[in-house]
């Protein structure tokens, strides 16, 4: 009996320690106007991205959403709508896992959008599969996509003045590495042959992230365009839709309780 209560105690002083640290809570408190001003955010109809499109909505700002699914996209500004009663919020196709719809999606928003101010680069997943251009579909989401859209915008970026990206990495970027020749071989960041090297590549996937930002911050210098790689903490979101159903009775506890 004594040895449970121990174990019950180490536990739940673990837990308390890990969500008072490393899993710390966080929320933002800036609230500084953004009347005037356009983001474009993929992955902004659920999750993290809604979250963002909902506060930046609220601050006055153009928000378009940039996500696959049109009708969950409708249901999101709907819901923006009612919190926030801005009628600024919209929807436009993005499938990251296609580079031809990258390029229709920059093409359109450059036709229709006479500015651009912000960047988030906030849609993720983790799966196993390839995208529309024979990627593996974390590389091409996660990263790839994401490379191009960017690359395509910045000289609206740069047009606004003070231009900024944000682009949504991970702490598991700790754990990944971009083995070159198989890349070149594969056009994967894994094999995806187990449960273990899809993780194993998302977390590669979030180091591409992370180098991207570093080396695109290189070349923006004596530019007024600023970008960041940011870890949004453990949150429950919907990354792990795609997983089998015995990751996500591994999964979904976790980050219910973090």
């Amino acid at each position: 009996m004594l040895e449970l209560l121990l174990l019950a105690g180490v536990l739940l002083g673990g837990y308390i320690f890990l969500t008072h640290t490393l899993f710390k809570r966080s929320k933002c408190k800036g609230n500084l106007g953004m009347a005037g001003k356009t983001v474009v955010i993929t992955g902004g109809n659920t999750g993290i991205g809604k979250a963002t499109a909902l506060h930046l909505a609220r601050r006055g700002a153009r928000v378009i959403l940039a996500c696959r699914n049109r009708d969950k996209a409708e249901a999101a500004i709907a819901d923006i709508h009612q919190e926030t009663g801005s009628t600024d919020v919209f929807y436009m196709q993005l499938d990251l896992a296609s580079l031809k719809s990258v390029r229709c999606f920059t093409e359109t928003f450059l036709k229709t959008e006479k500015r651009l101010d912000l960047l988030i680069n906030n849609a993720g997943l983790v799966a196993d599969g390839r995208t529309e251009d024979g990627f593996g579909i974390q590389f091409g989401v996660n990263h790839l996509g994401h490379f191009l859209l960017t690359c395509q915008l910045l000289e609206r970026l740069k047009e606004a003045g003070g231009g900024r990206v944000i682009t949504l990495s991970s702490m598991a970027y700790r754990w990944g590495h971009i083995d070159f020749q198989t890349l070149a071989e594969t056009k994967h960041l894994g094999t995806g042959r187990y449960s273990w090297q899809f993780f194993s590549a998302y977390c590669s996937s979030k180091l591409c992230n992370v180098l991207f930002t570093q080396e695109l911050a290189k070349r923006l210098e004596g530019t007024n365009v600023t970008c960041y790689s940011v870890h949004p903490g453990v949150v429950k979101t919907e990354l792990s839709r795609n997983v089998s159903l015995w990751q996500k009775f591994f999964i979904e506890p976790i980050a219910t309780l973090l």
